[in-house]
């Protein structure tokens, strides 16, 4: 019995042993399948920092007129710019300068009927000029009549019928004059009218020549030689001339989410695709009150004013514009990713720093950590927590937020330094990926 015992206790002891380097082995598989937490970093920097906002706008003369046709016509002929050319897309022309001509015929013979008809009515205003003397010297010798024929009638040397003819005669003879006297004044008043109608007449003639109203550069031609134009309620439109290229605005469309930034002043930077590479600057004019819709996304108008001395650019081009709304010059940046994050298990916090982090609910960080709680001391200050690596775990640093560019943005605090190293993210590492497990038989190939 004491033999069975003495050869019991050593494979009692090797099976321990071996489920002991079991557990073991087991226990190290486990430690080492668990997925790690890989931090994500980037370093502090010091640098300039410009917050823009980009919209697209199109390229406007400042002032551009409009030159239509008053008359309906045939377009006859074209005038000359000042080079001596035919008027055409880009003339120069002057104020006065001859744009083009309309077939006059039409309004020549209504000028010839019109002058016509006030020569008619001045004969007309002389005949009733001369019929109204006439009517006058009538009235003074029946008045001269029934004067007498009143003395004879107190002797009782006239008889009563001579005298009824000799008042009805001076009667109807002052009444005369008064009608001669309208007639005159009629005569006169068409005389009036005719200059009117003269006058009308004329101008339609003159409107059958097209002038330009200002010095400048014809940017669009829109009728041809032999093109009627028809001049119903609407002046049809034929010339479009800018005054001045050497000035420029770019109307840009603004979200209504930006354009709360924009303020008149604002400098501005734009290029467009005709010219790569080349970069042109100018500041805001004014914002626009009326606001336009597109599929629920409310748009402003934003007027910049830009310099083209060398009439580089050209009407109607594309604008890419970004709009600078602040600068930071040698400030701490970080990426904005850094001012998102924050860890995800309390354990990865530094010890020492743990009992800075709050364990209100409605702070608790969206990893399912907590975090500093936020709040300026100013009406428009903004503080943020980043997370700076410490050795391995993360603290926090409270950081006063600047302006973004989108990418990096402007922070600080007395505890940053240049060149920390702040978490943007984290990554989970597998074991398996690094170690196989021994237990996994190998398979060899040939």
């Amino acid at each position: 019995m004491k033999k069975w015992t003495d050869l019991r206790r050593p494979a009692i002891v090797i099976l321990v042993l071996a489920l002991a380097i079991g557990i073991g082995a087991r226990i190290w598989w486990h430690s080492r399948s668990k997925p790690k937490l890989i931090f994500s970093t980037a370093d502090v920097k010091r640098g300039d920092l410009i917050a823009t906002i980009s919209a697209t706008g199109t390229i406007e003369p400042v002032e551009v007129v409009d030159v239509g046709a008053q008359v309906a016509g045939l377009i006859r002929s074209f005038g000359k710019d000042k080079k001596g050319n035919t008027i055409d897309y880009g003339s120069i022309v002057e104020e006065g300068t001859i744009l083009a001509k309309i077939d006059e015929s039409v309004y020549a013979a209504d000028l010839a009927l019109a002058k016509a008809q006030l020569e008619k009515d001045k004969a007309g205003e002389l005949s009733a000029a001369a019929n109204l003397e006439q009517m006058k010297a009538k009235l003074a010798m029946d008045e001269a009549n029934w004067v007498r024929a009143q003395a004879l009638s107190r002797r009782n040397l006239l008889a009563q019928a001579d005298y009824d003819s000799s008042k009805a005669n001076y009667e109807i003879a002052r009444t005369n004059v008064s009608v001669g006297e309208a007639a005159l004044a009629q005569a006169k008043a068409s005389i009036v009218q005719a200059q009117a109608m003269l006058d009308k007449a004329q101008r339609n003639l003159d409107f059958c020549t097209i002038k330009s109203p200002v010095k400048g550069v014809i940017i669009d031609r829109r009728v041809n030689i032999g093109q009627t134009v028809v001049a119903s309620f609407n002046a049809p439109s034929l010339f479009l001339i800018a005054k001045d290229l050497t000035k420029m605005q770019i109307w840009v469309a603004v979200n209504e989410a930006d354009v709360g930034r924009i303020v008149p002043g604002t400098p501005v930077t734009f290029t467009c695709d005709a010219f790569p590479g080349k970069k042109f600057n100018g500041t805001v004019g004014k914002v626009r009150l009326n606001a336009t819709m597109t599929q629920n996304v409310v748009m402003y108008t934003v007027e910049v004013n830009t310099e083209n001395a060398q009439n580089v650019l050209l009407p109607y081009l594309t604008a890419n514009v970004r709009f600078v709304v602040g600068r930071e010059s040698n400030a701490f940046l970080v990426p904005n990713a850094a001012l998102r994050w924050s860890p995800s298990s309390l354990a990865q916090v530094s010890p020492g720093a743990r009992s800075l982090i709050s364990t209100d609910p409605k702070q608790s960080a969206p990893g399912g950590g907590s975090k500093l709680p936020e709040q300026g001391t100013g009406p428009n200050e903004r503080l943020g927590i980043i997370w700076i690596k410490d050795s391995e775990f993360v603290r926090p640093v409270e950081v006063k937020v600047g302006i973004s560019d989108g990418t990096n943005t402007a922070v600080s605090a007395d505890a940053l330094r240049e060149g920390q190293e702040v978490i943007t993210g984290e990554i989970a590492e597998s074991a398996q990926a690094i170690t196989q497990s021994p237990f996994v038989p190998q398979i060899r190939r040939r």
